[in-house]
């Protein structure tokens, strides 16, 4: 079978990149070659070219057709349908990366399966996300274009703290400073490993019932945002000092971080995976979050020059949690 990613060396990505060439697909791979976090492993024909310039792709791509063509990197809808031009009559299947924060925010059930609505009135990421959705279910609907839609919950690797700012929290907390979370921190959320999308991932490439239709891929592992800062703490040989405060008090100091928040983080989000489950019957996540925990700080303590705080974040979190400690 032979497939195309665009982009390919990404935190979710550079997975589906491992485990495509290692189950005997031929990848192909467009990017503009710019990253060296995760290099490429053997076997993956790279082509050199820009998917924003058009003229660089059809270049790269020089007639080729594929089985199957998968964009990473596409987040508008003004990219999906270059995309849509470029590839009609050359893929058996086009599969969108969408995400998980597209879904009804908040949900009004849970767990969220793929037919609940998809609704967010607070991050124009997601909403971005929501429109180039309905762009390829009319392409399919009206000129029967191969789309598969695939959402994504957060989904990390060993390079990505999954707190904002980066390594500003647990740096902080490896100083003994308390790290604001939002909310009571009771909150329910699905941390999702790489290895493990990329799992549930790779056997929907090519298949049949695929095409038309829209899964998500998440762990089925579901944590408190507490028990993610203690997991965090734990890996970091410290404990956790913890200043809750109220997500809207947090976007109304920093709207950037509030639009995360409100848009996705602070509501509950439990997923139930039966229905890709039922094209990739021996799908299941294998990696707690407790243990890629351990290797986020592995990471970033093998190269201290990784641990970049946010200076602006974190003079916020002093400043919250000056005002919210007492209520904690």
């Amino acid at each position: 079978m032979r497939v195309l990613f665009i982009g390919g060396s990404g935190i979710i990505s550079s997975a589906c990149t491992d485990l495509a060439v290692s189950r005997g697909i031929d990848l192909y791979v467009l990017n503009r070659g710019t990253s060296t976090t995760r290099p490429l492993p053997p076997g993956v024909t790279v082509l050199r070219g820009d998917i924003r310039d058009p003229l660089s792709a059809h270049a790269a791509l020089d007639g080729l057709t594929f089985d199957a063509v998968v964009d990473w990197v596409a987040f508008t809808p003004e990219h999906v349908r270059t995309d849509v031009e470029l590839f009609r009559g050359r893929t058996g299947q086009y599969v969108f990366i969408s995400s998980a924060s597209a879904y009804q925010t908040p949900p009004a059930r849970l767990p969220v399966v793929e037919s609940s609505p998809l609704r967010n009135p607070f991050w124009q990421y997601s909403r971005d996300k929501i429109a180039c959705e309905d762009l390829l279910v009319r392409e399919y609907r009206e000129s029967g274009f191969p789309a598969t839609i695939v959402r994504p919950s957060h989904t990390y690797d060993r390079t990505l703290v999954p707190f904002d700012g980066g390594w500003t929290a647990p740096a902080r907390m490896r100083a003994g400073r308390e790290v604001v979370i939002h909310g009571d921190g009771t909150s329910l959320w699905t941390l999702t490993h790489h290895t493990d999308f990329a799992r549930g991932f790779v056997p929907l490439l090519g298949h049949p019932r695929a095409i038309g239709d829209v899964f998500h891929i998440t762990s089925d592992d579901v944590l408190t945002w507490n028990q993610i800062a203690e997991h965090m703490a734990a890996a970091l040989g410290v404990t956790a000092k913890l200043v809750h405060v109220p997500s809207d008090a947090i976007a109304a100091a920093d709207p950037d971080w509030g639009a995360g928040l409100l848009g996705d983080k602070a509501h509950s989000m439990v997923f139930d995976n039966s229905k890709l489950r039922a094209l990739v019957p021996d799908y299941v996540a294998t990696v707690p979050f407790h243990v890629g925990a351990r290797e986020i700080v592995a990471w970033f303590d093998e190269d201290p020059s990784r641990q970049t705080v946010d200076n602006h974040l974190d003079k916020l979190m002093d400043d919250l949690a000056a005002r919210y400690r007492v209520q904690s």
